[in-house]
Order: structure tokens, then C-alpha cells, then sequence
């Protein structure tokens, strides 16, 4: 049976869902790019309509959350064309880390939300980014940079699909486990820049000597001062922990990184 159809209107659901909530993508004005970071940011659809993102690490290897991916679905990437028209790519195969807690990261708590989409194809314009791990200790005000795609505005449809890019400061006590993130201005106080609806399992970058490199993912956000909703803190699950299963899952499905 060919399930695209059933997916495309899985994506249209999930579409209207996201417009349906408050808050937005990369809200607090994240500046929409093409460049830099944003060359490996993919869109993740899935057959029961959920919306997420996630980051090529390889030619055909997508590093995503594991709450996005959960088992009992169908995936797939979605690709934009020039006349803005999505398509959507084959998922081949899906790895959630054996340590994902699902009722951990509902509650905010750290668990390995981490996951990997082994791809049919190369996505069209998307060039891995370079996988690493925080600096260590990882220090408060410490500076990372999330990219996600996601609606930014309520009710605009055509908003989604956008790589939107906003630079974070750590706050808390971030270690290893966990990392939260706040826009330096408001400082989580007030509704300013941080992840949404769309933007989970989206690349968190720090910047190291040779550029920028992956070194989280995103899991979670809330509004100012820990309220539901978007635009105040934003949760991090670091790799320091995952990234020897990242690496020798890539090499099972033959993925080098």
C-alpha cells in the first residue's frame, strides 16, 4: 500500500495542530537562514501527524529526539522545491536510544532523548553538520545556538518550513544530563527567543575552534518563568552521554561520521 497520501494528509493535520497552539516555532524573532547551521536542519513528519525537527550528520543519517520518532508510526523528510511545494522522503530505518524515558522528558527531567533516521537518499541541499560533545564543565551564561523549523506565526500556514536560528545562553546548573537554555536578554523572565511546537529534536551548536558543531539536541521548552507555552526556557539533552551509540549506530547501518 502506498502510504504517501496517508502521509501527506498525516502532515497536513499535524500542520494545522501546530497553528492551532499560542506560541510558535523559534519564537522571540529567531532569524530565518539558509546558511551556516541551518545546511543540515531536515523537517520530520510522521503518520500520526507529528511535526518535529532534525539534523543530517551524514549523507543519509538524521539526528533527531526520541519522542519525536515513537514507535507504531510511518517517517518521513520533508523537502521544500523552489516554488515553496513539499515532497516527502523515504525514512528507512529508526534507532531510539535504549535509555529514552518517555515520562522523564514529559516531566522536564533529563533522560536520552536521542534518536537516528537512517535515510533512503540524500536530502537535496542539505549538507551534514560536524557531530561533537559541549565543552566540559559546561559554565552558566555559556553560549549555543538552536535551529529549528516550525510555524512563527499563528494562523500563517505559509510561515512553515522555515529555518529559524536563535543564540542561547545556559542557565541553572547544566551538566551533562541536562542543559537549559534562556534568551539573554529576558533571561526566561519574559517571553523572548527559545524552542516551540516543531523545533524538538532540533541541533543545538556551540562554537569550537573549526566552526560550529552539534552537541545537543532540543527536548523541550516552556514560557517565562517555567509557565506552559514557548519563549522562556529551553531544555537540552547533551550528547556527552549518547554519542558513542550515535557512533557505533552509524557504523551498523554503515553510516561513517
Amino acid at each position: 500500500m502506498n502510504i504517501l497520501p496517508r502521509l501527506i494528509a498525516s502532515y497536513i493535520a499535524g500542520l494545522a495542530l501546530l497553528l492551532s497552539v499560542p506560541a510558535h516555532a523559534v519564537v522571540g524573532g529567531g532569524a530565518p537562514s539558509t546558511e551556516g547551521v541551518a545546511r543540515s536542519v531536515v523537517t520530520i513528519v510522521g503518520s500520526r501527524g507529528n511535526f518535529c525537527t532534525g539534523a543530517l550528520i551524514a549523507p543519509k543519517l538524521v539526528l533527531t529526539a526520541a519522542h519525536c520518532v515513537p514507535s507504531g508510526a510511518d517517517y518521513k523528510i520533508v523537502e521544500y522545491g523552489a516554488d515553496r511545494q513539499a515532497s516527502l522522503q523515504d525514512v528507512r530505518a529508526v534507532a531510539i536510544h535504549p535509555g529514552f524515558n518517555m515520562q522523564a522528558m514529559s516531566g522536564h527531567r533529563a533522560t536520552a532523548d536521542v534518536a537516528l533516521l537512517q535515510l533512503a537518499a540524500v536530502p537535496k541541499g542539505k549538507t551534514p553538520a560536524t557531530l561533537g560533545l559541549p565543552n566540559i564543565p559546561i559554565n552558566v551564561g555559556g553560549r549555543f545556538t538552536i535551529a529549528g523549523i516550525g510555524v512563527t506565526v499563528r494562523g500563517d500556514g505559509k510561515s512553515g518550513g522555515t529555518i529559524r536560528v536563535a543564540g542561547l545562553v545556559a542557565t541553572g546548573k547544566p551538566g551533562t544530563l541536562q542543559i537549559r537554555l534562556v534568551d539573554p536578554v529576558g533571561q526566561g523572565t519574559r517571553e523572548g527567543l527559545g524552542a516551540c511546537t516543531g523545533d524538538s529534536g532540533a541541533p543545538v551548536f556551540e562554537d569550537k575552534q573549526g566552526g560550529p558543531v552539534i552537541v545537543g539536541v532540543v527536548s523541550w521548552s516552556t514560557g517565562p518563568n517555567g509557565s506552559a507555552g514557548c519563549g522562556g526556557m529551553t531544555g537540552v539533552t547533551p550528547l556527552t552521554l549518547y554519542r558513542d551509540w550515535i557512533l557505533q549506530t552509524a557504523q551498523k547501518w554503515g553510516a561513517g561520521l
